[in-house]
């Protein structure tokens, strides 16, 4: 097993109790989708898997290593990150934004100065040629679209060859074919380089054509855990409306 999650809990300081003892087990190669509503626990959760939100109980195993400390810096290196909001640096070329994927990676007085190695240059334009952007490699990218950006995004998360992406949200902010376009990718990509992917989402169409598999998620609880194929809007709908009307999807998302 590529990942497993036992018992996770985690309350903020305000008293939002984000995640109520989730269990999880991901396998290696597949796509999961973590579905849910805003505020349903998507992001604490992705973000306890890779040591940016420490949960108060419970465990992330992974290859079968309990994450803490001491562990958490070779689970990044084995992990990539693709965030909503993009995070990327404006006022740098698409280039040097996916060479910042290698910042934890390679010689720390090095990376600040941008001062990387022609064979990882040519790594990251290799990543930028994956995602169809090699001809926007020089170009800032903050002149960039939202749909250029979130692939320079991917292009930086899979420059170190990770085993896992976790996906925050992906195409949040991007109109509906861009969205397509991009989750598209996100599939491709993982097939042809044998990422396992975990990717939260909001919208149940596109949970339901990307995903090997969909966990829904609602209050901090995993309320639903199965392979997309035997899955449909309608049983999403009604597993949601059973746990509360305040917890409902958007018609548009559903």
């Amino acid at each position: 097993m590529l990942l497993e999650i036992k018992g996770l809990r985690k309350t903020f300081d305000d008293g939002t109790r984000a995640l109520q003892g989730v269990d999880l087990s991901v396998k290696l190669g597949e796509f999961v989708v973590i579905l849910g509503s805003s505020g349903s626990g998507k992001t604490t959760l992705l973000r306890s898997i890779n040591g940016l939100v420490n949960p108060e109980a419970g465990e992330v195993k992974f290859f079968d290593q309990v994450i803490s400390s001491t562990t958490l810096p070779d689970l990044r290196k084995k992990t990539g990150m693709v965030f909503q909001d993009f995070n990327l640096v404006n006022n740098l070329s698409s280039l040097n934004n996916v060479l910042t994927g290698l910042l934890d990676s390679s010689n720390s007085l090095m990376s600040m100065l941008y001062l990387f190695s022609r064979e990882q240059k040519m790594q990251a334009l290799k990543c930028l040629e994956m995602v169809g952007l090699l001809d926007k490699a020089y170009s800032r990218v903050d002149k960039l679209s939202g749909g250029q950006k979130q692939r320079v995004g991917i292009a930086r998360a899979i420059i170190k060859n990770p085993t896992l992406l976790l996906a925050d949200e992906p195409v949040a902010s991007l109109d509906p074919m861009i969205s397509g376009s991009i989750m598209t990718l996100l599939k491709n990509i993982g097939h042809k380089i044998g990422l396992t992917i975990i990717c939260n989402l909001h919208q149940v169409d596109l949970a339901l054509k990307y995903s090997d598999r969909i966990v829904g998620l609602s209050g901090g609880r995993i309320v639903l855990d199965a392979p997309t194929k035997d899955l449909d809007e309608e049983y999403i709908r009604k597993i949601y409306q059973g746990h509360g009307s305040g917890l409902f999807f958007n018609e548009d998302d559903i």
